[in-house]
């Protein structure tokens, strides 16, 4: 297919496709699938190998944000079933990442719901990014603590931050439809400030909200504009008690085509799969490893993920390796040879959604409805009376409330 030949051309230079190029992945056929991965692939091992990234998620305050934004378990007057807690204290935020740590992972996520950080939030979670370093060699610690103000980029980044997550979510046109409490500006304005500190910027997207092709890729070519260093793709989980509860819109073909698309755009930045990867690429996770180099280590905010041992075992029988504390996960004209982001003065050890998922929640909850369990319209019975799902049923069984992990006594998942 001479689109893809000539995408992969342009990702080994690093040339932007155009918007033409980009809207055409998402439109090429179920029979062309294999080769549209295959394209990416070869993206991908170009710029990343065959290593994948471990991140984990530290949730520090759970639930209970002024913010609307329509996805998110934590928002204001959402009547989701989640943990709901204050601050963690530094060395509880510690013991947790510590979990994650002992699975394989290299960056440590720290999310706080809400607007943004007050000056004293800013003291809490930069004791927590020095009890984590102190306790834990060559780790990567990346903050998403919502809007920044003037100078809290820099505080963060003296304490000991490399990264700072804050998505885009979607494109500038919908944004009005997905959040009134805060604008697209205002993101794009705390991934400036970000940059401008010289820490690792990271911003991603949230697909399956009820956006056009076009959206996807306006958002896209938004955040290579933004040069971040991470692109955390979070795939929507219609959570119960949010307005987008009935937004089943993905298939794994769908979310296989919106990686590719996202790498060719972003060919040599750290393309991260975050929230609901397990609900709807589902046994096709492996393939989605041929198009981004980075995943979370098992739950996520307010939602369980993949068992950590599943996640590993998935990484070696797919032919992919975890990637170690001594590789730098960029390439070298990314990092000026200093470390993890594009920045060369830094030297981290190699982000939360690095992309650290999105604001809040990273849309990355749910609890499954009632009927869960039970086969959708359209299901069949399978040889043992067993229903059988069809291909483009949404599998609402696999989400359930993270009920373990930062903010209980139950062990996490990791």
């Amino acid at each position: 297919m001479d689109l893809l030949n000539t995408l992969v051309d342009k990702g080994l230079r690093r040339e932007t496709p155009t918007r033409g190029e980009a809207l055409a992945v998402l439109a090429t056929s179920d029979d062309d699938l294999l080769d549209v991965v295959a394209a990416a692939g070869k993206v991908r091992r170009h710029w990343f190998g065959r290593r994948v990234k471990l991140n984990y998620l530290v949730n520090l305050k759970s639930g209970l944000c002024p913010e609307d934004c329509s996805y998110c378990s934590q928002r204001l007057g959402s009547k989701a079933g989640i943990l709901k807690y204050t601050w963690l204290k530094p060395d509880e935020a510690s013991k947790a990442a510590a979990a994650g740590l002992a699975g394989g992972a290299k960056r440590v996520c720290l999310v706080a719901s809400g607007r943004g950080p007050t000056d004293r939030d800013v003291d809490r979670v930069s004791d927590t990014i020095k009890a984590i370093k102190e306790q834990n060699e060559g780790v990567e610690v990346c903050a998403c603590l919502g809007l920044l103000s003037d100078g809290q980029a820099e505080r963060l980044r003296e304490a000991g931050a490399d990264a700072y997550n804050h998505n885009l979510n979607t494109s500038e046109s919908t944004y009005g439809d997905i959040t009134t409490t805060h604008t697209y500006a205002d993101r794009v304005d705390t991934v400036q400030k970000a940059h401008a500190a010289g820490l690792s910027a990271c911003s991603g997207l949230i697909a399956g909200m009820g956006e056009s092709d076009e959206d996807l890729v306006d958002v896209v070519f938004s955040l290579r504009e933004l040069d971040p260093d991470s692109v955390p793709v979070n795939f929507l989980i219609p959570f119960e008690g949010t307005p987008l509860a009935k937004e089943w819109n993905l298939t794994p073909q769908r979310c296989l085509r919106i990686l590719a698309m996202v790498r060719f755009v972003c060919p040599d930045v750290e393309v991260r799969i975050a929230g609901g990867r397990e609900v709807h690429l589902r046994t096709m996770q492996p393939l989605a490893l041929h198009l981004a180099n980075s995943i979370f280590l098992g739950d996520y905010l307010t939602s369980e993920g993949q068992a950590g041992r599943a996640d590993l075992e998935m990484i070696a029988d797919a032919g992919f390796e975890v990637e170690g504390a001594d590789q730098v996960t960029l390439p070298e004209h990314r990092t000026g040879g200093g470390g993890c982001g594009s920045h060369g003065d830094r030297g981290c050890g190699s982000h939360g959604d690095g992309g650290c998922g999105s604001h809040g929640d990273g849309g990355v909850c749910g609890t499954a409805p009632a009927d869960a369990g039970r086969a959708g319209a359209g299901s069949r019975g399978g040889a043992d009376g067993e229903t059988v799902r069809r291909a483009d049923e949404p599998r609402t069984d696999l989400v359930a409330v993270r009920r373990r992990g930062a903010g209980t006594d139950l062990a996490p998942n990791a």
